[in-house]
């Protein structure tokens, strides 16, 4: 079973493939307009939703969210397209990043496990979740964004709005292997039944 990386046009989500495949992460890039039948088929462990310039280009994205019960991780769009479909706000970020920034973490929980009380990470967009989900927590936050990471609060779905594929976020790999381990241990509550 593999981890699909949703390809919603933006310009790192090859590297997020990258960083799977280095750190080992069975994993396949497929494109955003790929169906939900077709998604089911690959029985996939998870879905990891990509960056991209708009939600206008998100292809079947918030449908993937709504529709299939996967564990999820959304980065940067993704993390938009996941508060979008639980009924979140996004709107213009009040400062456009193209920069590394540092984020306060409010909570480690699963995906942010190991990195202490924050990290240097690497921002890149004009959009932003401004108001989260009522169903969901905030994990981190940062002096330009106040939504950083999110986590819904009982299923496993993750949004984070920076870019952990990129070499300028420290220790990005390991939220990519925080999520696998979500995602394995998720699989094997499945197999109980």
């Amino acid at each position: 079973m593999k981890i699909l990386v949703i390809n919603n046009h933006g310009q790192y989500n090859h590297r997020i493939f990258r960083n799977l495949q280095y750190l080992k992460i069975p994993s396949e890039i497929v494109p955003n307009t790929t169906s939900i039948k077709d998604i089911k088929k690959k029985e996939p462990l998870g879905l990891i939703l990509g960056g991209g310039p708009s939600i206008d280009r998100s292809g079947n994205s918030m449908s993937y969210v709504e529709e299939l019960d996967h564990p999820i991780l959304g980065i940067c769009l993704g993390h938009q397209i996941i508060a979008k479909a639980f009924g979140g706000e996004i709107g213009a970020a009040g400062i456009e990043s193209y920069a590394k920034i540092k984020i306060n973490i409010l909570d480690e929980n699963d995906i942010l496990k190991g990195f202490g009380e924050n990290a240097n990470v690497w921002a890149s967009h004009k959009d932003e979740v401004i108001k989260p989900p009522e169903n969901f927590k905030v994990l981190a936050s940062s002096s330009i964004c106040g939504v950083e990471a999110i986590k819904h609060n009982t299923k496993p779905i993750y949004g984070i709005q920076f870019h952990p594929e990129v070499h300028h976020t420290e220790n990005g790999g390991k939220i990519f292997e925080n999520f696998y381990e979500v995602c394995q241990k998720f699989q094997k509550s499945r197999n109980k039944f």
